[in-house]
């Protein structure tokens, strides 16, 4: 077994100093994360001046200093193409179709009200100055980085993206409708089960239609990747007939989960503070190993700076595959456990080639190895493979990998350098938490109130918002526990992460604001864009009460736009369909596709 965990907190980040300058909304998000991570604010005492700040004041600059490094720059931008109209959070919504994912639920764009690109964005510069950090710490030279809004955003609706230019339609049905049910006493909330029986037997408790209940389970079923769905009416009109009491008798007995939706009050009432993360080394307490300064590189620099590390990931769904994804995209070789007979998510429509156009956003450029976790055999070749790797991360359910002798514990005393990580649902952090699942998330900690502006019912939204936004977490926190290995002398790292961390992480203004005694949720109107006679526009959230008083209806999308500058107002055109964004001027050369024909969306960072 290994050695028991240090109680001490170690950071990766302590000793080094941190300078920012530029838009507080595009470095908010990373400063918090970096004086999380143990940087200090403020110029490293005798540090020479970095380079010049950026002409575009639209961007930010990051930079990262102490002894042991050379000065890691980012570079954040709202769009990597200045010229493109994005300049703030409700832009790059409107164009990178954020926000037509969103509003297929109610059939029209609409915007978030919290600021996702942004904090995406945020946790993508981080993770940029990590890998650059890294990098050196493993011989190479400082490069600095650059990451941009636009493929924050661009990134957040991949797989719809991915869908949308598929060789074959949806399997589900593309409109308007959905959770969360509202009860007979006004309570809203959501539902949840992977189970059709469990589905059938919570509904046939409330004494549904059975055509209804049947007909409704397969767009439920869909909407995690559909961000809709339209089951029958008769669904909300059978949980209006019944009291919140009663729903929950009839969960507790089908095996189905309900959640009221809470407020963003209670949330921030309950709020313990912690950070999105956790990271917890190995052994004992190790003592920092400096990088010897000015160390040349023995060979040719990799092109990426995770270059020749291994991520075993062993994910499901969203979370974890999109953090070894991006652990993929920087350079590391990922492999990717999965049961006998391959993933069965391989096979969810829409396909490009045979293979899902969804799975092929997260996994693409992924090695396979089939593992049968229940047989001892596999088991001990996973612990085998585990011996040679740098990262093992997964998300199955809590206290599975204790259960099949594949926990921290287990791996480290095969390997005592593994970086071990578990992107997870609620970090224990939550008593009686119902299942650990995005729209559950949302519900439980009042994102479906802070998606929504205050003229609009809270609902937790159908994209995937905790999903994506909790795997660039996870891979935040992998690089995070990589950095800290190199400068601790080699010693293994446990980190968490978890969706409940992304929910306070993308509702963190607004929590601030509750704690404050203000109303957390944004004024009505917020973010909704303006219809035209072919299709919508958003203006800018400074340009928005402004740009609302003219009538924009009659008038096409570019001569909406022409009025709109004239007298002096931001706006930009909505993306309604993603299958667009292919050849969106907006988006110069960003789109491409795969070898399987799927689209793919650019890296979200350059080296420089």
């Amino acid at each position: 077994m290994a050695s028991p965990a240090v109680t001490r907190t170690v950071r990766p980040l302590e000793g080094l100093h941190l300078t920012a300058s530029g838009p507080p909304e595009l470095t908010g998000p990373a400063l918090e994360h970096l004086a999380l991570l143990g940087a200090v604010m403020g110029a490293e005492p005798g540090a020479r001046p970095g380079p010049p700040e950026p002409r575009d004041r639209a961007a930010a600059r990051i930079a990262l200093s102490g002894t042991d490094f050379d000065r890691q720059d980012a570079l954040v931008r709202w769009s990597a193409h200045p010229s493109s109209g994005m300049t703030d959070e409700a832009t790059v919504q409107a164009a990178t179709g954020v926000m037509a994912v969103h509003g297929r639920r109610d059939g029209a764009p609409r915007g978030l009200a919290v600021d996702y690109a942004a904090t995406a964005t945020g946790v993508l510069a981080v993770q940029g100055l990590l890998a650059g950090l890294l990098a050196q710490a493993r011989g190479g030279r400082a490069a600095a980085v650059a990451t941009s809004a636009d493929r924050a955003g661009l990134l957040a609706v991949s797989q719809y993206l991915a869908a949308a230019g598929a060789d074959e339609g949806e399997a589900a049905e593309l409109a308007p409708g959905g959770p969360p049910f509202t009860s007979a006493d006004g309570v809203l909330f959501e539902l949840e089960t992977l189970d059709p029986g469990a589905w059938a037997a919570f509904w046939r408790a409330l004494e549904a239609p059975s055509g209804a209940v049947r007909a409704g389970w397969r767009p439920f079923q869909f909407r995690y990747a559909t961000a809709c769905a339209p089951f029958p009416a008769a669904l909300h009109t059978t949980a209006r007939a019944h009291t919140w009491w009663r729903i929950e008798a009839a969960a507790s007995s089908s095996g189905a989960e309900v959640c009221r939706l809470r407020t963003l009050d209670e949330r921030a009432a309950e709020h313990d503070g912690a950070a999105p993360w956790s990271l917890t080394p190995h052994g004992p307490a190790p003592r920092p190993r400096p990088r010897p300064a000015h160390r040349a590189p023995s060979g040719p620099l990799p092109a990426r700076p995770l270059a020749g590390l291994t991520v075993l990931e062993a994910g499901r769904r969203i979370q974890a595959p999109l953090a070894a994804h991006l652990l993929g995209l920087l350079g590391a070789d990922v492999v990717r456990i999965e049961p006998p007979g391959g993933d069965p998510l391989r096979g969810m429509p829409p396909a490009c080639s045979g293979i899902s156009a969804r799975w092929l956003a997260l996994n693409r450029g992924k090695k396979a190895v089939e593992v049968d976790i229940k047989s001892a055999a596999d088991r001990r070749r996973l612990r085998e493979m585990a011996a040679g790797a740098d990262v093992f991360l997964h998300n199955w359910a809590p206290g599975k990998a204790a259960a099949l002798g594949l926990d921290s514990a287990h791996l480290a005393a095969v390997n005592p350098g593994l970086v071990y990580a578990y992107t997870g649902g609620w970090a224990g952090r939550i008593p009686d938490a119902p299942m650990g699942t995005d729209f559950m998330v949302q519900a439980r900690t009042g994102v479906g109130e802070a998606a929504r502006p205050r003229d609009e019912a809270p609902a937790p939204s159908l994209m995937t918002l905790l999903d994506v936004l909790g795997g660039l977490l996870g891979a935040e926190a992998v690089l995070a526990g990589l950095l800290l290995r190199e400068r601790t002398g080699g010693a293994g790292v446990r980190v968490d992460s978890s969706l409940l961390g992304a929910a306070d992480a993308l509702t963190a203004p607004a929590l601030r604001r509750a704690l404050r005694g203000q109303d957390p949720r944004r004024p009505a109107g917020f973010r909704r864009p303006l219809r035209t006679a072919d299709g919508w526009i958003a203006p800018t959230d400074t340009c928005a009460p402004a740009a609302a008083a003219y009538d924009l209806s009659e008038l096409p999308t570019t001569a909406a736009l022409a009025q709109l500058r004239a007298h002096g107002l931001s706006a930009t055109a909505v993306t309604a369909d993603l299958a667009d964004l292919h050849h969106d001027p907006r988006f110069p050369g960003s789109i491409s596709r795969d070898a399987h024909g799927a689209p793919a969306v650019p890296d979200p960072w350059s080296f420089l």
